[in-house]
């Protein structure tokens, strides 16, 4: 038996013989050269403190000290709907921020709207219903309304944002469809406020390193993007129908709820915009979940550079979160992707001719939603753009409307070819 084993691993057939005689300066010279880190969402909340080094060069930083605004100097931010993302993480995230701070809480629900202000330190003054919602315009502790509500509701509350002069910062999707989100752009400009959609994976920073590798073509030029986002959902919650699940107030089902993270990560990793679509749906039959809305569907994109991109999401499927690129040299992608937490790169390439090498880099875990506040606070400190404006929203949307109708009709759809990079975002991070 052991003689076996050593003709195995030290024969003349090669296996481990071979690698341990090669020379590990080819290994090491056969390794990519990774891009720099990203500078920090928030760099313009300040610097801290210098401190000198703690740990060796070998260890990982702790990524900067830059240290929060002042209270009296953070920009005030408004929320409006109090369900589970602002209960759970945008009000908490509140604690992580360096430059605003909650100031003001809109629900149709009073008393729950008392208790909660009661935990963040909002004054009753700062507390509205969705009827006298209008009365903020004369609250100079707001600047920010950040809109989480019902799809159906985000132009309504956008348009009475703007005409309240507030900036708004609004969940995605954006609207109902492209059509809702050019009249809130239109609105918001008419009013000279600032029109932010909240695509946080856009502002982590493990994100934007993999958007590095895409751009810099540290493994050559980008062919296939594969990504899934799926989960199974709840028919009912609270003893009522979940308003996902409503044509009327959703829009549509899993594409526009979870699916476009496949869609807006594809487009901000690599600044392209897709030019054809081509989609399927599914829906099980007599699903009482999905009466109204596609349970799961597929759509495959063409971009200028010959990427082709392969995206799923479903209702119905067992949780999923990941993407990944083939590029001509390797792979690289995240999975668990698209979460709030827990992320994780995954890279694979060959190092040298006998050994395909793979492994999992990743930067500090920061709070999404913090650098996504952050960075709204900022863009208004500092008269700057959001770097995912409203023209964003619109395009998904635009793209959306297309792969529905690409599902409805079975024919690939075309849609204006963009060969600009990023025509839709603006590059004011850091």
């Amino acid at each position: 038996m052991l003689s076996t084993r050593r003709k195995f691993i030290f024969g003349s057939s090669g296996g481990l013989m071979a690698l341990t005689l090669m020379n590990p300066i080819k290994l090491l010279a056969a390794s990519p050269k990774w891009p720099e880190p990203p500078a920090p969402a928030d760099a313009s909340a300040g610097k801290g403190e210098k401190l000198p080094p703690l740990h060796a060069e070998s260890e990982q930083n702790s990524g900067g000290n830059s240290v929060p605004l002042p209270p009296e100097k953070r920009v005030g931010f408004a929320i409006v709907g109090l369900g589970r993302l602002s209960l759970e993480e945008l009000l908490p995230a509140l604690s992580q921020c360096k430059m605003c701070k909650v100031t003001a809480l809109v629900s149709g629900d009073p008393e729950k709207a008392k208790r909660v202000a009661k935990q963040y330190g909002v004054p009753e003054s700062g507390l509205y219903s969705y009827k006298d919602f209008d009365r903020i315009k004369d609250n100079k502790d707001v600047q920010v309304i950040y809109i989480v509500l019902p799809n159906s509701m985000h132009k309504e509350f956008t348009l009475r944002s703007a005409k309240a002069g507030k900036h708004v910062l609004c969940e995605k999707p954006m609207a109902m469809n492209a059509k809702e989100a050019e009249e809130m752009i239109a609105a918001c400009k008419a009013a000279n406020v600032k029109l932010m959609i909240a695509y946080r994976q856009q502002y982590e920073p493990n994100n934007r390193w993999i958007q590095k590798l895409v751009r810099e073509k540290t493994f050559g030029p980008v062919k296939l993007f594969e990504a899934n986002n799926s989960q199974v959902q709840q028919g009912k919650s609270g003893g009522k129908q979940q308003w996902r699940h409503v044509k009327a107030l959703a829009g549509g089902g899993a594409l526009p709820d979870i699916g476009i993270y496949c869609l807006n990560g594809v487009r901000f990793l690599t600044g392209e915009e897709p030019y054809e679509v081509m989609a399927l749906e599914h829906t099980t039959p007599k699903d009482p979940r999905f009466k109204e809305v596609e349970e799961t569907i597929a759509w495959m994109m063409r971009f200028p550079s010959g990427l082709v991109a392969l995206c799923a999401s479903s209702y119905g499927g067992h949780q999923t979160k990941r993407y990944r690129f083939t590029a001509e040299q390797g792979w690289f992608g995240m999975e668990p992707a698209f979460a709030y937490r827990g992320l994780r790169n995954e890279v694979s390439y060959a190092m040298g001719a006998a050994l395909e090498h793979k492994e999992n880099p990743s930067l500090p875990e920061r709070n999404q939603f913090a650098l996504e506040m952050d960075h709204m606070a900022d863009c208004v400190l500092n008269n700057k753009k959001p770097h995912s404006p409203g023209e964003e929203g619109w395009q998904d949307h635009r793209i959306m409307d297309a792969i529905y109708e690409s599902a409805r009709t079975g024919k690939p759809v075309k849609l204006e070819r963009i060969d600009k990079l990023d025509a839709f975002r603006n590059s004011t991070i850091g």
